[in-house]
């Protein structure tokens, strides 16, 4: 009874998500960048082809260029909110719902909605706009996703206090970086083009200097390229994708061996500007008890280089080093698996030997490369 349970249950989150709107996100380094402007490009687009769309919100920042391209669109018109004393306007969730167009635009996807909404944040409204089946287009910059508010804090000395969780970002069918480059923002800055000219010096001083607006379009970068890759894994069959390199690096409590391996994989990775990972296999004969002390801190400081370096870390305490060599290869979908040249004495040759040709068994039957650095 219950696998039929589970089955209709399956069954019906499949009808329920053939049934969802499509999500499409704007994504932008920071504000100025044009993610607005491009959302009503968009619209414009869609309505010269027929397509049903409306402006459920949108936030201009009095950007003239951005305002001219309102005009001719269709408006879902705001509902009015009094708020202490205020009277304030706030998108009409309920009026979309309502009207049922095929595509709509919500801007500031990490809004605070008007104490008293029926949600706290725009992006539960979102939420419920894709869940009645319409298609929703919509814009937040990179310093609003909640995963990366500490590294944004970090970058900026400024704490975010709106954010948007990572799983809504994830349920997005499409995410779009509108991207520019430090100095172009800082022009459009300069020409008055993002804030009021009142604004613009302590904007350079503060937020708009090209160190912080660097890192966070790196970070704009990243996470727009981890989305298309997990868009890519879950609709690309394994046969007709690209291949993107992996690194996985191998090492010991051999201290300088270790070093060295650590060293020229991230080179490697860099290189290929692709994933990494250190991985150490404690056997029975590394054991804490049975390694020196300066053996340990040699070995602490060689997984902190590797966590500097930009590497995952991976232990695992096991006697079958080749088997977890592969095991981890196959789960991290490892392209490269790096291991030092031996350095053997004559006693040792056997054993290592066949440790080494266990391991090539191992990857043979896989498209799983082994370098031998030194």
């Amino acid at each position: 009874m219950e696998e039929k349970e589970k089955s209709v249950e399956h069954f019906l989150n499949l009808i329920k998500k053939s049934r969802r709107g499509k999500f499409k996100v704007y994504i932008g380094m920071s504000a100025g960048v044009g993610k607005t402007y491009r959302m009503l490009q968009e619209a414009h687009s869609l309505l010269k082809n027929d397509v049903d769309v409306k402006v459920g919100f949108i936030e201009t920042h009095n950007r003239k260029e951005t305002h001219d391209l309102i005009a001719g669109l269709p408006m879902i018109a705001r509902k009015t909110v009094f708020y202490k004393g205020k009277e304030l306007e706030e998108m009409d969730l309920q009026a979309i719902l309502n009207i049922h167009p095929e595509v709509v635009i919500v801007d500031e996807l990490a809004h605070t909605n008007i104490e008293g909404s029926k949600n706290e944040k725009r992006w539960q409204d979102v939420l419920e706009i894709l869940d009645a089946g319409i298609n929703v287009i919509s814009a937040m910059n990179i310093q609003h996703i909640e995963s990366l508010n500490e590294e944004v804090q970090q970058i900026t000395g400024i704490e975010v206090r709106e954010r948007v969780p990572d799983r809504v970002l994830q349920l997005a069918d499409e995410v779009v970086n509108i991207d520019l480059t430090a100095d172009e923002l800082i022009v459009r800055l300069r020409e008055g083009k993002i804030y009021h000219p009142s604004k613009i010096e302590t904007a350079l001083r503060n937020f708009f200097q090209a160190e912080k607006i660097l890192q966070l379009r790196e970070l704009a970068l990243k996470e727009v390229a981890s989305q298309v890759e997990r868009k890519v894994d879950s609709e690309v069959t394994v046969d007709k994708r690209i291949r993107h390199e992996r690194f996985l690096a191998c090492i010991s409590t051999n201290h300088d061996t270790a070093r060295m391996i650590i060293r020229k994989t991230a080179r490697l990775a860099g290189y290929y500007n692709s994933k990494w990972h250190v991985l150490y296999v404690q056997t029975p004969q590394e054991d804490s008890n049975r390694i020196k002390l300066s053996v340990q801190r040699h070995l602490i400081n060689n997984f902190k280089l590797a966590t500097e370096l930009g590497a995952e870390v991976i232990q695992v305490k096991s006697n079958r080093v080749p088997d977890v060599i592969a095991t981890v290869a196959e789960e991290k979908k490892i392209t490269t698996v790096c291991i030092g040249k031996p350095h053997l004495r004559l006693w040792q040759v056997i054993l290592k030997t066949n440790v080494f040709n266990q391991l090539l068994n191992r990857l043979s039957d896989s498209d799983i490369d082994l370098v031998i650095l030194s």
